[in-house]
Parts: C-alpha cells; structure tokens; sequence
C-alpha cells in the first residue's frame, strides 16, 4: 500500500528554507536549536519551552545545569536572533511569514509581514531623467554647504558645558572596541562563571596573601550579574597576572557586602583601603560604600594604559588601612585604547547583542530602580528594529564608570506606550502629545528638560538625544538620572564614548 505523503505546512516550510539558507547553513548549532524550538512549538509544546530543557536537550548539559552560573542558552538564544535578522534582511527578504523570537522568550513566533509596494518602473526620458539629474546636483551641492557651515561652526565652539542636540539618523560610532586577549578572575571564587554574554570570569588565581570570603546576601544593586560580587579576597595581598605586551584597560570590580547590608551595623568609614598598580598608587583610602553610594551594590574602577611590568606581569597590590580588611571582588583586563576607555554600550535588556553595524552592547548593567519591559512594534526609521526591542522605564538611574576626560552620551528613545497606534498597551483612550513628559540628569545637572518622545519624533520612532561635553563626577562616574515628570522616563539604549 502506498503510503500518503501529507502536505508540508507553510510554517514548517519556512523552517525548512531557513535551514537551508546560506546564513545558517554555516551555523550548525543556530540551526540545531532553531530546529527545536519551532518543532516543539508546532506541536502545541512552546509554553514547555524552558531554559533548562534547551541547556539539557540542545547543548546536552547534565541534568546539574545551573542556569544561573551558565548563560549558554541566553548567548546562543541572541546569537539565533540576530542570524535570523540577517537572514531576513537578504536571503529572506521577499518572505511574508517569517520566524522571529521575541526577546525574553524562547517560544518562535511565526507571523506574516506586509511586503511594501514594488515600485513603479523610471521613465525612459532622456529629457526628464536630465532634469532630475540637476535636481540631485543641485540637492547634494546645498547638503555639502550646509555641512561645512555645521562643522565650521563646531569647530569654531569651545564648550565648556555639555551641549545637547538630536541626531536626525542612527550614526555610526566613531569608535570600536579593540580586539585582543580578555582576563576576568573572580577574587574569591571558587569555580568559574559563566555571565549573561557569554564571557567566563575564571577561579580565583595568581594571587599571595589575603582569604577567599563568601557572603550570603543575595541582592546587589547596579548590576544583572550579582554572582560576581558574591565572593571576594580580603586582607594584604596581591596579583601577578601574566599577560601580553601592549595596553590594556584595568576594572576592578568591588561590592561593600558586610559592612551597612540590611541594616546592620557599619556604612561609610568602616572599611579603608589602598591600591597600587605595578608599585604605582592608584586608590588612596578607598571606602567603597562612599564611593558606591551605599552598601551590596556594584562599584567599579576604572584605569587605562594598563601595561604588564618588566616581567610580563601586572602586578595590583591591596592593602588594609582602617577598619575592615582590605578587599577585592573581580578583575578584569581588556584589551586598551591609548589615552582614554573603551566606549559603552548598554541594552536594557539580560543578553548581549551585536547591532547592524558591528558592535557590541552589553546587556544591562550599572542601572538602580526603573523596571524593564519588552515591546515589538514595528518601527519607521531604523534598520534594525531588534536593538530597541526593549527598555527600562520608571524612575532610575545609570552609574557608568569611566576615566576623567571628557564624552559624549547617546540616549537612545522609543515611544511604544503612547499614540494612536499603541492603543493596546494603553489604558483608556488613545493619549497623544504630553502624555509621558521626563527629564535626564548628568552628575546633577539637567541636560534633558522635559522630553516628549512623542512630540519629537512621532510613535514608534526612534530618537537620539546628543549629549556632549560631559565630565564625571568625583567618584569617576557619568550618573544620569531619568526622572518622570508625567508617566514614567523611559530609555532604550545609552552609548557613552570618549571625546
């Protein structure tokens, strides 16, 4: 008896086709999981699609798998969605249904995007096509004089405070971050972790003196990756890290987690110490609360032109002044940028991602208060939807660690709450212009007055607010506060980048 093949449907046809795509066709462990996340969710299985099941069943980790020290599946889960973007923008570009994986879940959705009109062919008129040929000199000649007479004119400036302006297009970032060799020791720990992008921070290791310390508090403010600052060496001790020539960017990563914590006893004064790197001082009676703003948050410091001393290593020294012992959560050791830090990139999101343009974000971190939320209407000025898919909204702040010098600040804003076409994430009636007005201070300085994204750039368009001259405060962080004046301050990505 012959057997009856069943028709292929549209959806499981489309998978098909993108595993056989040229983008994923050279990403075999992208395709294995792409696979089973649409095969389990064209079976009715896509509400038991968890993290731990992936680890398990895609990556083939033991049953021991612990999602909070093992980022694997939210690294590769990023990974799949951008190769998924890409492969959308080219290959699959002319596809109505496509596969897409919205952020902060692993369940794919299938859905039908409206294909724009093909346009109409150009007349064959040698006449009208001179025409227009004129016309686009004319236009490229007024856009050229116009930018000469703007870089004149900033040339000419001399700020002395910072200046705001708004960025009519997404521009590229003038700077990159370099490539090279990364060491990231947890001082303390005891065994390596794995944080949400995907970077291993090692055993403790190349330390003499001092004692592996591990606390039981759980919460750590400005940060995604507590486990981090969990652990830590404390009394006199130091490092010798082995590490190539060249120069380097030093973070030390600190967290007051005895002293003031839940009540206790202890705050600011109670723990005093001095770092020097490679026998040269660095901090000078550091008290981390102070310079944190208070206890069990992250604190970090930040140095550059970190080079290895004679011997090939970089030596860091901790000693104990007053009070508590000396003390050290983390350290890490990128590769540098001569004369000032590499830039910032942060999402308001828990995975990394690699923009259109090659860079690097890093998933949210330095942040207090606010509340993060996902939204994934389509957007009308930017080819790359996927990096503002999230936000942090509310009353919150960033303290972003950096060196002094000056920079510039990049706030990045969507509207997706407030408009006539968001009515379902509103309440009541549709609310147009003044319905979330906000302000964004620097170091206590208001370099946003009452924004209104709405009013600005329209709903669902992205805005960027250009934000240069800025300088950090004494504790060496640039400390924006979003505070709301009506509804709740929202941002969708921040870049910080040295001038």
């Amino acid at each position: 008896m012959a057997t009856v093949q069943q028709p292929v449907s549209a959806e499981r046809a489309e998978l098909e086709q993108v595993l056989q795509s040229e983008v994923f066709s050279r990403a075999p462990a992208l395709s294995h999981l792409l696979s089973y996340l649409c095969e389990k969710t064209l079976a009715g299985e896509g509400q038991q699609i968890k993290e731990y099941s992936i680890a398990v069943d895609v990556f083939g980790r033991g049953e021991g798998f612990d999602q909070e020290s093992n980022s694997i599946v939210r690294v590769q889960a990023n990974r799949l969605r951008k190769h998924l973007a890409n492969y959308y923008a080219g290959e699959g570009a002319s596809h109505k249904l496509r596969i897409t994986i919205p952020v902060g879940q692993y369940a794919p959705v299938f859905e039908t995007v409206e294909m724009p009109a093909t346009a109409p062919p150009a007349p064959d008129d040698k006449g009208h096509s001179r025409k227009l040929m004129w016309i686009a000199v004319a236009v490229g000649v007024a856009v050229v004089s116009l930018a000469v007479i703007l870089l004149l004119s900033v040339r000419g400036r001399h700020a002395t405070t910072a200046t705001v302006e708004t960025v009519k297009s997404e521009p590229p970032a003038p700077v990159g971050l370099p490539f090279g060799d990364e060491v990231r020791i947890q001082a303390g720990g005891t065994r390596d972790y794995i944080d949400r992008s995907g970077k291993t921070w090692a055993a403790d290791q190349f330390f003499s003196g001092g004692m592996a310390v591990r606390t039981p508090v759980q919460r750590v403010s400005r940060t995604l990756e507590p486990e981090i600052y969990r652990h830590s060496r404390q009394g006199d001790f130091t490092y010798d890290i082995p590490l190539k020539k060249g120069i380097y960017e030093l973070r030390l990563h600190f967290a007051e987690m005895e002293y003031g914590v839940d009540g206790l006893g202890g705050g600011e004064g109670s723990r005093l110490m001095s770092i020097a790197i490679n026998g040269k001082p660095a901090l000078n009676a550091f008290d981390v609360v102070s310079d944190a703003g208070g206890p069990a948050t992250a604190d970090v410091k930040v140095f550059t032109d970190i080079e290895p001393a004679s011997d090939g290593k970089l030596h860091i020294a901790v000693s104990s002044i007053y009070g508590g012992r000396g003390m050290l959560s983390a350290i890490e050791i990128l590769p540098g940028v001569h004369g000032h830090i590499r830039p910032v990139r942060i999402l308001p999101r828990d995975s990394s991602y690699y923009s259109n343009d090659s860079h690097w974000w890093s998933p949210d971190n330095y942040f207090l208060g606010g509340q993060l939320s996902t939204r994934l209407s389509s957007l009308g000025n930017t080819d790359d939807p996927e990096l503002y898919e999230s936000e942090r909204w509310g009353h919150f702040s960033y303290a972003i660690p950096v060196t002094p010098g000056r920079y510039t600040a990049l706030l990045h804003f969507v509207e997706r709450r407030f408009g006539r076409g968001n009515r379902e994430t509103q309440i009541g009636p549709p609310h147009g212009e003044g319905a979330r007005i906000f302000s964004v201070e620097c170091n206590g300085v208001t370099v946003l007055r009452d924004l209104d994204i709405l009013k600005e750039a329209g709903e669902n368009r992205v805005l960027i607010k250009k934000i240069t001259g800025l300088e950090p405060n004494a504790q060496g962080k640039l400390l924006f506060d979003f505070v709301p004046v009506k509804d709740y301050a929202t941002v969708s990505a921040i870049e910080v980048i040295p001038e």
